[in-house]
């Protein structure tokens, strides 16, 4: 099958040529079967235009997929999803905090540690065998913005500050091994060069390439509950309100959803999207 060459406009207004490849990619992903997938693709390339935008290209994607079969859909969303869990941020970090959770870490958030210099307030500081690690997070509520070398000199420099404190106490109980930089869009070239040459480790959408957050998410099926095609966007807002920012947090404290007033019924529909989401049963 040919693409229609037509250009289309990125969320930063910037006019690139429509790539098949990487909506077929990201539909693949979401384990759909090639019959799935081919189908979308002819639909989707027959209603492409001169100026469509990218929002419009993956909007009609989600659509065609959610008529298919929900749960694929959100796991489409993803990306969106977890621009949803601003606008302040504080999600996010949970979230981050959260996946580390589950890759072994000990967690903490919003934690105050003391410099050489100044107090910092850390976003999230996590243990793990005797090592320390201080996570930094940039969230951004709007698509195409990134993270620029700005972003990873000012984290160092604080790194250091704390390490230079910690490293003089004789109290610690672990060492402070790495500061991270974690952001939910991408970074510059520049900041990523910066990154390897301070031996800071970043962490974005897609980066570092197999591993980034997208890849992680999935692995580990800690999907945001923001990813869910039946809670309402006010829904979504109450419970992250409540703290619950995983799907399987949700199973586990489903009692919100009577708070919500959510029907039995409707309730048993989204518990059952949420476990399937999850890969496995929730404890």
């Amino acid at each position: 099958m040919k693409t229609k060459p037509i250009d289309i406009t990125k969320s930063s207004g910037e006019k690139v040529k429509f790539s098949l490849a990487k909506l077929r990619a990201s539909l693949n992903r979401t384990g759909a079967d090639s019959h799935t997938v081919n189908r979308i693709i002819d639909k989707v390339n027959d209603e492409l235009y001169d100026g469509i935008s990218t929002k419009e290209i993956y909007n009609r994607a989600f659509a065609l997929l959610k008529k298919k079969k929900g749960i694929l859909a959100s796991k489409y969303k993803l990306k969106k999803a977890i621009y949803e869990l601003g606008p302040t941020g504080f999600p996010f970090e949970r979230f981050i905090g959260a996946i580390l959770q589950y890759s072994g870490y000990s967690v903490e958030i919003d934690r105050v540690l003391n410099g050489h210099c100044v107090t910092h307030q850390i976003d999230v500081l996590a243990h793990k065998n005797g090592e320390a690690i201080l996570i930094e997070c940039k969230f951004h509520s709007e698509e195409g913005l990134k993270c620029n070398v700005k972003v990873p000199l000012y984290i160092h420099s604080r790194y250091n500050d704390v390490k230079s404190f910690w490293d003089a106490d004789p109290k610690k109980d672990a060492d402070l091994t790495r500061g991270w930089v974690v952001t939910n869009t991408r970074f510059t070239e520049d900041a990523i060069m910066y990154g390897q040459c301070a031996n800071l480790y970043l962490l974005s959408w897609d980066y570092p390439k197999n591993d980034g957050l997208k890849d992680r998410i999935d692995r580990l099926g800690l999907y945001p509950i923001t990813v869910s095609t039946l809670l309402t966007g006010r829904e979504k807002q109450f419970l992250l309100g409540r703290n619950i920012v995983l799907c399987r947090e949700l199973v586990r404290d489903a009692y919100y959803l009577d708070h919500l007033g959510v029907s039995e019924t409707r309730k048993n529909h989204i518990l059952n999207e949420i476990k399937m989401l999850c890969q496995h049963d929730v404890p």
